[in-house]
């Protein structure tokens, strides 16, 4: 009778794990499923929009002067790409852009670590940075030009700007909003000072100086943007002002084009690395 018992113990062991095995199985093909799902809207989504703009400027429903279809802008993104224009005036942006946002990103977390932390350095400058941040990036570069004059530095300190702002307000309320229990914890198990805010504040943090960066990459993108409309003479924004000051629609076009591809990858940059920093999160969401 033991015997039999114990013979029926095994069997329904293997049953519940082949049960197990399976559900799982089914939950990965699901998730294969939804990803495959998602990469086909991606890209089916642009390229219908596409084969619409195209139809409708070659039917005339649209103006193809002023709406230049597709295919005409593909032809004079060539024609920079062989002059090399364009690789030139990406070139620049990216370097204007990169280096603003680290500066700035780097700034805004440590300002805001600083500030979430402490009180009187909070009511010292918190009213301070809200002001600063109420006020337009672009409008200070005006006053950057007269202080810095027409070069570079300029450029660059109107991507620090929104860049800063951003992660400080991220990271001040995130330091704020900590789980006060999670450092009871860490205290718990010894952790003190450096070890605490290493392996117990840091990581609770990383979720929003994730999202800032997000944002502010994209601000970041419009502010570089608008700075080189009216105080460059090259970058993407140029190309895109000078194309429309000489009624150039095609060229235009590529530059705006550009820049939305050069926004697309750099976010995709991020959530990467956002992945690769928090896996954790990824596997809690939908």
């Amino acid at each position: 009778m033991t015997g039999s018992a114990t013979e029926l113990e095994r069997v329904a062991t293997a049953t519940g794990d082949e049960v197990l095995d399976e559900a799982l199985h089914a939950l990965d093909a699901a998730e294969r499923r939804r990803r495959r799902l998602d990469v086909t809207l991606a890209v089916a989504t642009p390229a219908a929009l596409l084969v619409m703009w195209q139809a409708a400027a070659d039917t005339h429903w649209i103006d193809p002067k002023i709406f230049t279809p597709p295919t005409t802008i593909a032809r004079s993104a060539g024609h920079l790409i062989a002059a090399g224009t364009l690789q030139s005036d990406l070139a620049i942006t990216l370097a204007r852009l990169v280096v603003g946002f680290a500066v700035g990103a780097a700034a805004g977390i440590v300002v805001g670590i600083l500030l979430g932390l402490s009180r009187p350095l909070r009511s010292a400058f918190s009213p301070l940075f809200t002001g600063l941040y109420a006020v337009p990036q672009i409008a200070l570069l005006p006053l950057l030009l007269v202080i810095f004059g027409v070069g570079e530095t300029a450029k660059v300190l109107t991507v620090v700007a929104v860049t800063f702002f951003v992660l400080e307000i991220n990271v001040v309320r995130a330091v704020r909003g900590f789980d006060p229990r999670l450092v009871e914890a860490g205290h718990a198990y010894g952790a003190r000072r450096l070890r605490l805010f290493r392996h117990v504040l840091l990581p609770g943090i990383m979720p929003a100086i994730f999202t800032g960066l997000r944002v502010s990459i994209a601000l970041a993108l419009v502010v570089i943007t608008a700075t080189e409309f009216v105080a460059s003479t090259n970058g993407l924004g140029y190309l895109v002002w000078n194309s429309w000051q000489l009624f150039e629609p095609d060229y235009m076009y590529v530059g705006l084009i550009t820049i939305a591809l050069v926004g697309v990858v750099l976010t995709g940059i991020i959530v990467a690395a956002e992945r690769l920093a928090l896996p954790w999160l990824r596997r809690s969401r939908p």
